[in-house]
């Protein structure tokens, strides 16, 4: 809003400095830094409302006992990174464009479906929340609705279904007829993964921070012809907007990790980690960056992997032996290293240097092919 209002002023009356408010990096650079004021500003006040309501994690448990003690701290704190972000783009972003309208309506609409998961665990007191079949199914629209756009808009004619192939030069991969369903897929998979993840102080939101900085290189350089061309990756008019969004979202996180980081003052619930690893599946399909999930968000991916191969040998072992065993501790794989005596502190330290490298990787691999 702020941008179409600075925009007009400067058409109109050209006063002088007004000019630079077009250039996609100051915006950016606002909201960052919008998104890290309002993530300062809202948190306390919104953990102080959550505290009052005493809307507070529930004790888990499944979960490792030496987390018994977190039971009554504040959650649905991804109410302050979803409003902390929203209002940024809204300020300093064009509002018009394809790539925002999208990754918006998707971060909202999977921090909806969080909020009410979280709604009837920590309000009405139910065991599971909302029923999997019914979150599934949120996390299927969204992914309808952003794959058929992309697959059918004619913004994206003759790139709608391709993808940049890591590694290799001047290959794109075609998903063909299978676009929606791939993207339907990748969506729900990165919104669980951050799910997952979500298990220690700052760990998911850390590590989310990480993989956002190198998506704001990656939007950028997808929008640029010229950078677009010299790294031979696909060049997609206005996708470089998507990096004032991004760039929202690591000021917001940045700042909820001030109230995230250990001793955790607030969780994010899956008000929060939903809608982060949605952002995460959207923003890579909007910037045809899916074969890079795997590398990029590597942490989530692991910690996926890690709960698939926990249930899936217990299944196995106990349909042949009778009973279940299993290949970790305890699933998702931060809580193994959490039975096997790391400290917290230093687990979420360790995997943020394994997203770092990783982030590292991801981006050289542009020029290493």
């Amino acid at each position: 809003m702020l941008y179409y209002l600075f925009d007009y002023i400067n058409k109109v009356f050209d006063p002088p400095g007004f000019d630079i408010f077009r250039f996609l990096t100051f915006r950016s650079a606002l909201a960052a830094i919008t998104g890290l004021f309002l993530s300062f500003y809202l948190g306390p006040k919104i953990i102080k409302y959550l505290q009052k309501q005493q809307i507070g994690e529930t004790k888990k448990i499944e979960g490792p006992k030496f987390h018994w003690s977190k039971a009554g701290t504040p959650t649905m704190g991804g109410l302050i990174i979803i409003l902390s972000v929203v209002i940024p783009v809204l300020l300093w972003g064009e509002l018009k464009s394809t790539y925002v309208i999208l990754i918006l309506a998707g971060t909202v609409w999977l921090s909806l479906v969080g909020f009410l998961d979280d709604y009837l665990k920590v309000v009405k007191k139910y065991p599971n929340g909302l029923i999997a079949r019914y979150k599934l199914l949120g996390q299927v629209l969204i992914g309808v609705v952003v794959g058929s756009v992309i697959y059918f808009s004619p913004e994206f004619e003759g790139i709608n279904s391709l993808t940049t192939v890591p590694f290799l030069k001047n290959v794109n991969f075609d998903f063909s007829f299978l676009y929606i369903p791939v993207v339907v897929f990748i969506i729900t998979a990165t919104s669980n993964a951050v799910n997952l993840t979500d298990g220690l102080d700052g760990l998911a939101i850390g590590v989310t921070v990480i993989v956002m900085i190198a998506l704001a290189i990656l939007s950028y350089v997808s929008g640029n012809a010229i950078f677009a061309n010299y790294l031979n990756i696909i060049y997609l008019p206005g996708s470089g907007e998507l990096t004032v969004f991004v760039a929202a979202l690591v000021g917001a996180s940045l700042g909820f990790l001030w109230y995230n980081s250990y001793p955790a003052q607030v969780f994010m619930g899956d008000t929060g980690s939903l809608a982060l690893g949605g952002a995460f599946g959207i923003l890579a399909v909007l910037i045809k960056k899916e074969l890079f999930i795997p590398i990029l968000g590597g942490i989530f991916f692991m910690e996926t992997i890690s709960v698939i191969v926990q249930r899936l040998y217990f299944k196995y072992t106990k349909k042949k032996f009778g009973e279940g065993r299993r290949v970790f501790k305890m699933a998702p794989i931060h809580h193994h290293f959490e039975m096997v005596g790391w400290p917290e502190p230093k687990i979420v330290i360790r995997f943020y240097i394994i997203a770092i490298i990783l982030a590292i990787v991801s981006l050289v691999s542009f020029k290493i092919r």
